[in-house]
């Protein structure tokens, strides 16, 4: 594989977790702190690589690779879900066993930074491979380094080019106006024109919230900014695009079942980049075809959710030279790039730009050409206990009759809260 560098591109929970984090003080957390020669046994707590290719191509590629150029290392793997990954890493500050290298996701590394569960890594690691800024940014807390990119998942809006040419539209919609009104010129016969329900609820919201102009929280996480008009019209434009009867929450697809734009059941749908592979797998005729097409939302601004999963080094790790190796070496070219096409994420480093696979996937070719307009999630120490009651909050005013105001207006006050305990 070869890798060229190029610089074209304008920019690449809950209570119960904060009780644990609060009683994890201490350990060591300063940078540099992994001297001495890398040997031992660690552990990796991972929720990506799933299923049997994905762990073939951890176990055999890319840990063969660091057996190889670290010998005295012994890595054992312990396999997880995003579900379920926030559970175990409070169970392992709970009993004191927190694996040594941690995978975990954009927003989380402030909670854990801010507890001292992880470790500071040295700043000469933000530039041993060509990031952009934006990427880096989700990796740091109070100005400091805590953990490295391996992919990013970017949320983005998938459509059907052979609909929008039946119905004469001619170009994707350009703000939130125009893309109610497509909504409702594509529903019919039993269709909807939208779908942007089958991605979670919390980063639907989010990204809308971008995309008005608005902001989760201040710049040192300790104000709610989202319960201002533009967060409560992020949320009244799902109550709308329902109401037009353009959109269903009841008819979301789960995740890995055919979407509802590979199905045709909708004609424009919120999702990630890993979209393509699915349907390369499940449909490969409409990318053979050219029947997709993708575009980043829009209204005030251009915004992207930019999420994807970091690897971080645990504060009291028995083998610190060790995990830090192992840190450093899933966030190689090599590494990052057999982990996003795996998933069919996008490589968070300019060194991959020229690859193959950036080529090739197309949703992944627009949010590297997009990044500059990428947000993240997070951004508070609160940020755990918040992320899981953003969801249920929210879903009320969209299923019932909640108004948007009257919930964000609750999220808010639950926000204050958990950010006033911290």
């Amino acid at each position: 594989m070869e890798l060229n560098r190029r610089s074209v591109l304008a920019a690449i929970g809950a209570g119960t977790a904060a009780a644990a984090l609060a009683g994890c003080g201490g350990g060591a957390s300063s940078a540099g702190s992994a001297d001495g020669p890398a040997e031992g046994e660690i552990t990796l707590l991972t929720p990506i690589y799933e299923g049997a290719n994905g762990k073939t191509l951890l176990e055999e590629k890319i840990l063969g690779g660091f057996r190889k150029k670290y010998p005295d290392v012994k890595v054992n793997v312990d396999y997880t879900t995003y579900a379920q990954l926030n559970e175990k890493i409070t169970t392992g500050l709970a009993g004191g066993l927190l694996p040594d290298v941690l995978m975990m996701g954009v927003g989380w590394i402030p909670p854990f930074a801010a507890k001292k569960a992880i470790a500071e890594l040295p700043e000469e690691l933000a530039t041993a491979h060509d990031y952009e800024k934006r990427v880096l940014e989700p990796s740091r807390y109070d100005g400091k380094l805590y953990a490295l990119p391996v992919v990013l998942d970017t949320r983005i809006v998938v459509y059907r080019k052979d609909h929008f040419a039946e119905a004469g539209i001619k170009k994707t919609p350009a703000n939130w106006a125009e893309l109610r009104a497509v909504a409702k010129q594509l529903t019919r016969d039993g269709h909807i024109g939208f779908d942007p329900f089958s991605i979670d609820l919390r980063q639907c919201w989010e990204t809308f919230l971008f995309a008005n102009g608005g902001q989760l929280f201040s710049a040192d996480g300790k104000k709610v900014l989202f319960t201002d008009a533009r967060g409560v019209e992020a949320l009244q434009f799902f109550k709308d695009l329902v109401k037009d009867g353009s959109a269903d929450y009841a008819k979301k697809t789960d995740a890995g079942a055919p979407s509802n734009v590979q199905t045709g059941k909708a004609s424009m749908m919120m999702t990630t980049s890993a979209l393509w592979v699915q349907v390369k797998e499940q449909n490969p005729d409409l990318i053979e075809d050219d029947k997709l097409g993708s575009f980043v939302l829009a209204n005030r601004r251009p915004a992207m959710l930019q999420g994807g999963t970091l690897v971080t080094q645990a504060a009291r790790s028995k083998h610190p030279a060790a995990a830090r190796a192992l840190v450093e070496y899933l966030a190689t070219p090599e590494s990052i790039l057999g982990a996003a096409e795996q998933r069919g994420s996008v490589p968070g480093l300019r060194d991959l730009d020229d690859t193959g696979y950036v080529k090739e996937n197309q949703f992944v070719d627009l949010s590297l050409q997009n990044l500059q307009h990428a947000f993240s999630e997070g951004g508070t120490a609160a940020w755990m206990e918040i992320r899981e009651k953003i969801k249920p909050t929210l879903e009320p005013a969209i299923v019932g009759d909640q108004s948007a105001k009257d919930a964000i207006a609750e999220l808010g006050r639950l926000a204050e809260a958990a950010i006033g305990r911290m």
